[in-house]
């Protein structure tokens, strides 16, 4: 009876190990979004405009007054749509592929549409980011586009 036991355990076992796998990705990817918000977010309080220069370059626009008090400067990036969603299974289009490509398939790929999104970022008198926001260049854009 053990040996029974045994043997089915063996044979599960590289299932259960894939099926892991899989949840463990899944759960990672599930933590996905653009980087930049989670950059900003860990940031505030933290970041100095030179951090931020250093990362992105000069901002787009970058308005500091001259009698003192807050800094904003924005930047403008290009967000497809895998960027902005929370959870995204490009792993396993990515995976599929790649299979259908060993095999001789050549895959046709669609192009990610992109949106523009502003990051505007706020920096106290000491230039630490106080605060951020993303919106679109052109508020409803995605809305509009992905409407059916």
């Amino acid at each position: 009876m053990p040996v029974l036991i045994s043997s089915a355990i063996q044979k599960c076992l590289p299932l259960v190990t894939c099926a892991l796998l899989v949840a463990l990705a899944i759960g990672i990817s599930g933590c996905s979004g653009p980087w930049r918000d989670s950059y900003f977010k860990k940031g505030v309080g933290r970041l100095t405009q030179e951090e931020i220069r250093e990362r992105f370059g000069p901002p787009h626009t970058a308005k500091t007054p001259a009698l003192g008090g807050d800094s904003l400067w924005t930047y403008r990036f290009a967000l497809s749509e895998q960027d902005l969603t929370q959870w995204n299974s490009s792993f396993v289009a990515d995976a599929s592929n790649s299979v259908t490509s060993m095999m001789g398939k050549g895959a046709e790929t669609i192009k990610a549409t992109l949106y523009c999104y502003r990051y505007t970022l706020t920096f106290s008198e000491d230039n630490t980011l106080k605060n951020w926001n993303r919106e679109e260049c052109v508020p409803g854009t995605r809305e509009t586009l992905t409407a059916k």
